[in-house]
């Protein structure tokens, strides 16, 4: 290693290759979520026990993976603002956009 910062490119999230980190993750996650298991009863303990650590994982891996996901498209989201220009990101469109100014009829006092 020569100290120097790596000149190679790095993909971006949102791209196959962070999709694919993500998906590694997640394969691993549920790896582990039948490893452990076999692991606790291989040193004793018993298979209702080594059944709701499985299960505990499970739980937590899928919220992971819901909270990555979630993660992802909010990303993905950040990355499309930040493309639009300023000036079209907070322009009104619709009903009411305008406010203030004359108005044609209707604003007189009413007898």
């Amino acid at each position: 290693m020569s100290g120097r910062p790596s000149t190679a490119p790095r993909p971006p999230s949102g791209t196959p290759a962070a999709q694919d980190t993500v998906s590694d993750v997640v394969r691993w996650a549920a790896f582990s979520c039948v490893l452990v298991p076999v692991v606790l009863v291989g040193y004793g303990t018993s298979l209702a026990g080594a059944a709701g650590t499985a299960l505990g994982l499970a739980a937590v891996t899928g919220a992971c993976r819901v909270l990555l996901r979630r993660s992802e498209r909010g990303a993905v989201r950040l990355r499309a603002e930040e493309r639009t220009p300023h000036h079209v990101r907070h322009e009104k469109v619709g009903a009411g956009a305008r406010r203030g100014g004359r108005h044609a009829g209707g604003g007189g006092p009413v007898d």
